[in-house]
């Protein structure tokens, strides 16, 4: 509620605040064609035209959406920086040149009406769509994409715009659940790149690499040729199938720590090529509601040198088991949690989860064969926490794009088309990047202080199960819940 009192931007679909309506990250152009081809079903030619209507709701869409980006320029000067704008009109031009029957919009209604043998004009109809109001609508959001990029700033963070200032703060309270302020906040991320950096240093003097910081011989860690796949397609096939071993070899090992499993698969899934350029480099999209479909797991494969394979596991840990699939498809199957319950999202609760979950795989051994891994652990971790320092460097700060680019790569090692991405992400998404490390620590917090009160009553399985049936929360609630459960342990 409180974001409404914004006049711009609003909430995107991950229920973000979010203060561009069309961005890299943000608006249908991004959203409609995946969900189309991901996740719309088709059986009947009931849901057949059920997809054409959303084809013409898809161009109805975006005009709606070109009247708000207008209103949000006149009215309160927010436009995206330029670098975004750049990033926004290459994927929106790329769908608008995926025309004609052969369009990826077209083939996939095809294609799904053919296996359920469902008989139509479907071809001709959504060619149609495609080709008609839907590429008069993309053709007027790259025009105005084109006039906001001409007049564009430079400014990376939204402090720098009109009101920023209060809305990065709700922001930054909304997606990590406390009363941090942006100072606080950057001063917690700080100290924690620095515990981290201690853990990573001694390995990485085990490998002779001792000299720079450990950002910088991460760097160059990660060319080490041995360590990368192939930029091609036999290269990307072999990583879908490495991440599909790591899946199944962590799933085996579960049961040790948690009382219930969710019925719900994961699939491992490469990012649509159409939107890969401005995805985030992983994530994670929940099951149905009626576990029709299975859960995924997105990698991007823009470019495979941003995988180094002892970068890998801790990834798949954190977006499948025991991390956000885990989490979320747990919480959809409880049938004693509430539908809007189910439904809700709380940024530090899933991304603290998911973080938490990296570190419950390490606690499983799941390195004890590929040391390497553990590096890429603590790479992981260290990567959370400096993004808690650029968020808050960025829109409180007056961070420039490019010195939060530098600090990511000398920082943690990213490669630079990697640290591009995410700072650019982190311009789009206020707040957001800090959610994953301030909720690790308070979930982590928590445990220890549930396993201290309880002694050798402490239970990891029934801690877990405390932890994640009651679904999504914020984590002042959580711990009162962990309050609870540790009580009711010891009564």
């Amino acid at each position: 509620a409180e974001i409404g009192a914004f006049a711009f931007g609003g909430v995107d679909s991950y229920a973000y605040p979010c203060p561009y309506v069309v961005s890299q990250l943000t608006g249908l152009y991004q959203a409609v064609p995946d969900f189309l081809d991901s996740q719309h079903t088709v059986e009947t030619a009931a849901d057949a035209e059920a997809y054409l209507s959303r084809l013409e709701s898809f161009a109805e869409g975006m005009n709606d959406e070109i009247g708000r980006s207008a209103m949000d320029a006149a009215d309160h000067g927010i436009v995206p920086p330029d670098f975004i704008l750049t990033k926004t009109l290459t994927q929106l031009r790329a769908l608008r040149g995926d025309g004609g029957e052969s369009s990826a919009l077209v083939r996939s209604l095809v294609r799904k009406a053919a296996e359920a043998g469902v008989n139509g004009d479907w071809a001709r109809r959504a060619t149609a769509l495609v080709d008609g109001p839907v590429a008069a609508a993309l053709d007027s959001q790259i025009a105005q994409m084109d006039r906001h990029r001409a007049a564009a700033a430079h400014d990376a963070g939204i402090g720098a715009r009109r009101d920023g200032e209060a809305y990065y703060d709700l922001c930054l309270r909304f997606q990590t659940s406390t009363g941090l302020s942006p100072r606080e906040a950057h001063q917690v991320g700080l100290d924690q790149v620095a515990q981290i950096e201690a853990l990573a240093d001694p390995i990485l003097r085990q490998r002779g690499y001792t000299e720079g910081s450990v950002g910088i011989r991460l760097t160059a860690f990660g060319k080490e040729p041995q360590y990368l796949y192939p930029n091609t397609d036999a290269g990307r096939a072999e990583l879908l199938a490495d991440l599909n071993r790591q899946v199944a070899a962590v799933e085996a090992r579960l049961p040790q720590v948690f009382e219930r499993m969710p019925r719900a698969k994961v699939e491992v899934r490469r990012v649509p090529v159409s939107i890969e350029l401005g995805s985030p480099r992983g994530y994670a999209q929940s099951p149905s509601l009626d576990g029709s479909r299975p859960g995924a797991y997105y990698i991007n494969l823009i470019d495979t040198a941003i995988w180094p394979r002892w970068a890998l596991p801790t990834l798949t840990y954190h977006e499948s088991l025991p991390g956000h699939h885990l989490q979320g498809a747990l919480a959809l199957e409880a049938t004693d949690t509430p539908l809007l319950h189910k439904s809700l999202g709380f940024n530090a609760y899933g991304e603290g989860w998911g973080l938490y979950a990296e570190q419950l795989a390490d606690e499983l051994g799941m390195y004890d064969d590929f040391p390497e891994g553990k590096l890429g652990y603590h790479q992981s971790f260290l990567y959370r926490a400096a993004r808690v320092v650029i968020d808050t460097g960025i829109h409180a700060l007056g961070w420039s794009r490019e010195q939060a680019i530098r600090y990511m790569i000398e920082t943690v090692g990213l490669a630079p088309a990697a640290a591009e991405s995410e700072i650019e992400r982190y311009c789009v998404w206020p707040g957001q990047a800090c959610g994953y490390k301030i909720g690790h620590t308070e979930i982590d917090r928590l445990r220890t202080v549930a396993r201290d009160r309880t002694g050798d009553r402490f239970d990891i399985r029934s801690f877990h199960s405390a932890v994640l049936d009651g679904g999504a929360m914020p984590l002042e609630v959580l711990g009162r819940v962990v309050d609870q459960w540790a009580a009711a342990r010891m009564a």
